[in-house]
């Protein structure tokens, strides 16, 4: 057997690792779940410390079974975007909780800076928007919250979850990639660097951020599985998803249907500026050189089935999904607005709350359910809608991620979009993505080309709706969604 490539996916409700081989093909998956910390309304934690420690189990256990580390020819490392960790150079434990990217604490900051003109230079710069959802705000309310991180001076350090992972990897590099960096609000996507005015605006010191590398290439080794292993890539999930399904030349579009929806469109080498609030932002960086991307983020995907079956208790398991909304012919006027982290693009606003409108006493389990997976397919026609309003509009959607396991989800996001829907055999792209940036930092690879057979088969959803009853339902959509906008 040939060397494999070791990823870990350090995601939001889980972390795992992976073995690939060059071909694409996975040898092995070990996943342990993270643990979701609600200490108020509208804030979301993690535990850092638990983080790293699950990833490393996860990492020795695929260790193990490549027959050790000399097996192993590089680690990429993909992981839960925007979120945010504080933690001390000297020691590299943790100083307070992760703040995860859901979180919504900042919403009056974030209005603040707005309503005193920030926004557009922050746009002008980043290519994103001020919202509680990056990174910026959170460190800023840290800072100004939490004693410890003030007083930690030259000894905090602050990063993603990449960067979090590879300074326990490694014993103390402190890097960071330029997809998980973009994400911040803190680097100026033209250049490449950290924008000196955004960190005055959010009290960010300098010296506490990483250093903004490439998403290929030897970064460090880790030497914790026995014999020195490289460290060759990294990206931020939806990036290496997009990677993962081979969204190499422009126009070519992905959606990954996970925690929550996050759609990008590859557009060059030439950074995009989004009119209808979509996102300018880096799809990776090899050689010094930055290759752009426009994305729309949907907060709420699949943990809105979560929170179906975990706290309404109206499905068993999440695959129920698939069967209940087979066993009625249509919602039944039932449609659900999914903004129970407020709503994200197009529309951003932070404090939107989620409603389920239009029931009667003819609604039943199945027409809640069957409407919670339609607004997946509701949430991206309007991110459809607005990309192609930005001239990138699509010719082809290729989804991934665990909801899109559901056929009957894939074929309404056809019928809906009015697209054909293409999706991979092996759907846990984000991963794979990963393996791809490490196979070629490792020299497996010539360039991210090369590695694009490891993508494989796929399966092809055309649609099949009639156009009236897809007005229909975006009408009902339309309505339920401005219920929610005005209140």
């Amino acid at each position: 057997m040939d060397q494999l490539l070791l990823v870990i996916d350090a995601g939001t409700t889980s972390t795992r690792a992976m073995l690939f081989a060059a071909d694409g093909a996975c040898f092995g998956s070990e996943q342990r779940d993270l643990t979701q910390h609600y200490p108020a309304p509208g804030l979301v934690e993690h535990d850092a410390e638990e983080i790293w420690a699950r990833s490393l189990e996860c990492a020795e256990a695929m260790v193990a079974k490549a027959g050790g580390a000399d097996r192993i020819a590089a680690v990429g490392i993909t992981n839960q975007r925007e979120t945010i960790v504080f933690w001390s150079r000297r020691t590299g434990r943790a100083l307070a909780p992760a703040i995860v990217w859901q979180d919504r604490r900042t919403a009056e900051l974030c209005r603040s800076l707005k309503e005193a003109g920030h926004e557009e230079a922050l746009r002008q710069c980043t290519g994103l928007l001020l919202d509680p959802y990056f990174s910026a705000s959170k460190i800023a309310w840290a800072m100004a919250n939490w004693p410890e991180l003030r007083d930690a001076g030259d000894d905090l350090r602050v990063g993603t979850v990449e960067s979090w992972l590879i300074h326990r990897l490694t014993g103390g590099l402190h890097i960071t990639d330029a997809t998980n960096a973009s994400r911040t609000a803190l680097m100026d996507i033209v250049t490449g660097r950290w924008d000196d005015a955004l960190l005055g605006l959010f009290d960010v010191p300098r010296t506490a951020l990483p250093e903004i590398v490439d998403c290929a290439g030897r970064f460090g080794e880790t030497s914790l599985f026995g014999a020195p292993i490289p460290i060759c890539g990294m990206a931020g999930d939806q990036q290496s998803a997009a990677i993962g399904q081979a969204c190499i030349a422009p126009g070519d579009t992905k959606a990954t249907y996970g925690t929550g929806a996050f759609v990008l469109t590859h557009t060059g080498a030439e950074r995009p500026v989004s009119h209808h609030r979509l996102l300018s932002t880096i799809a990776w960086q090899l050689g010094g050189a930055r290759a752009y991307a426009l994305e729309g983020s949907v907060f709420v995907a699949g943990s809105l089935i979560q929170w179906l079956r975990d706290d309404l208790k109206l499905l068993g398991f999440a695959a129920e999904s698939e069967a209940l909304a087979r066993s009625v012919s249509d919602n039944g006027g039932a449609y659900i607005v999914p903004a129970l982290s407020g709503l994200g693009a197009p529309y951003w606003e932070p404090s939107a709350r989620g409603a389920i409108s239009g029931l009667s006493f003819a609604t039943g389990r199945a027409h809640i359910v069957r409407a919670a997976l339609e607004a997946m397919a509701h949430q991206t026609h309007d991110l459809m809608t607005a990309f192609a309003s930005d001239g990138a509009a699509w010719e082809c959607l290729k989804v991934d991620g665990g909801m899109v396991a559901n056929d009957w989800l894939a074929q309404d996001l056809a019928d809906m979009l009015n697209l054909a829907v293409e999706r991979p055999a092996f759907v846990e792209t984000t991963a794979l993505g990963a393996a791809m940036l490490a196979g070629v930092g490792c020299g497996m690879f010539s360039s991210l080309e090369e590695a694009v057979p490891m993508r494989g088969n796929v399966v092809l959803f055309e649609p099949r709706m009639a156009e009236a009853e897809r007005k229909r339902r975006l009408h009902g959509w339309r309505r339920a969604l401005d219920a929610i906008l005005a209140s």
